[in-house]
């Protein structure tokens, strides 16, 4: 390397970043001991956005494997979870065992899927999310269409449910995202957004593709079949019509599109706004799906990068930084001395 270059992965800033975001963590821990019921309440809910957003980018704004079909793995989840309780195992501990349940089941999807690539990738899962969605209204216990309850939570007084569900979605967007967030940052993360650039320059350089392509899908199977646990924890019916909606999917493109497709921060700003926006304008029932698409429409057409991609391509900063950038400690060269007179 020249003299003067050097390899920066770590900044003033991102260490200033994880610090900070670390303390917030364990300020949130303590959330249910002094936060009010509605409040905890909104805090899971963003919890599961961020989950939601963070997890699709990573799938497709690092790993190039665009989805429309992730409500299949978030229905499966909640589904699983109220399975999993039903022969008498404890509901919370449901929640994990449902959404690695729906994990092991990714990796067959994975095999067939990943087969496929750009809008047949993105098709081909909208199919499978219909046909899980036929196959669990099959199921007796669901009722059909009509849905059911993780009922075994009902045991527990509310304001004990709400903290431990507020445990559960903290707990479990803390585990996902540092795990999403170290493999990225690993030599499987570069190899990941290698295959996005161009899977056959990837494959050539001896990156194993379908091996690494399985490696993120099942992960993000496994964070949105986590979510849908933790969704129907905290609603506490299920509907299928519901959970294995499109709109699910949406709400993730949509997150991500706002924030910043492809960067870290993105996903994360992404998740605030859409919760924000729903809290204020949710109530507006049609006209509140008219302005998230119309806001969609022109982040597409002005912001291409999002709000993040926006500030880090003009400032350069990177808070949690997940690449390399090359920094240049040489001296710039001094200004002509001026003429005299």
């Amino acid at each position: 390397m020249r003299a003067g270059l050097r390899i920066q992965r770590w900044t003033p800033l991102s260490v200033a970043a994880m610090g900070t975001t670390a303390l917030v963590v364990v300020l949130l821990a303590f959330g249910p001991l002094f936060l009010s019921a509605n409040l905890i309440n909104q805090l899971t809910t963003l919890f599961i956005y961020v989950m939601l957003a963070v997890m699709w980018n990573a799938l497709a704004g690092y790993g190039g494997l665009v989805s429309i079909g992730q409500q299949a793995f978030f229905g499966l989840g909640a589904y699983a979870a109220i399975r999993v309780a039903s022969v008498g195992v404890n509901p919370y501990l449901a929640l994990v065992l449902g959404a690695v349940l729906v994990g092991i089941i990714a990796l067959p999807i994975s095999t067939f899927m990943l087969r496929l690539r750009a809008g047949e990738f993105a098709i081909g899962m909208w199919v499978v999310a219909e046909l899980a969605h036929l196959l669990v209204t099959l199921d007796p216990i669901v009722n059909g269409e009509t849905g059911t309850s993780l009922l075994q939570l009902t045991s527990y007084p509310a304001p004990l449910r709400r903290a431990l569900t507020y445990w559960a979605a903290l707990a479990a967007v803390v585990v996902l995202l540092g795990t999403i967030f170290v493999l990225l940052r690993s030599r499987i993360g570069a190899a990941i957004q290698a295959i996005r650039d161009d899977e056959e320059a990837a494959a050539s350089v001896g990156v194993k593709v379908r091996q690494t392509k399985r490696i993120i899908f099942v992960l993000a199977a496994l964070a949105a079949a986590m979510a849908g646990a933790l969704w129907v924890a905290a609603t506490i019916t299920f509907q299928p019509k519901a959970y294995f909606s499109v709109q699910w999917t949406a709400y993730m493109i949509f997150m991500v599109l706002v924030g910043g497709i492809g960067t870290w921060e993105g996903a994360i700003i992404g998740a605030l706004i859409f919760f924000l926006m729903e809290s204020w304008f949710g109530a507006s029932g049609v006209w509140y799906l008219v302005g998230l698409g119309a806001a969609a429409l022109v982040f597409a057409l002005f912001m291409p990068k999002g709000i993040w991609g926006m500030i880090e391509q003009r400032f350069g900063l990177s808070i949690l930084p997940v690449g390399y950038r090359v920094v240049n400690d040489q001296p710039a060269a001094p200004e002509a001395a001026e003429k005299k007179a």
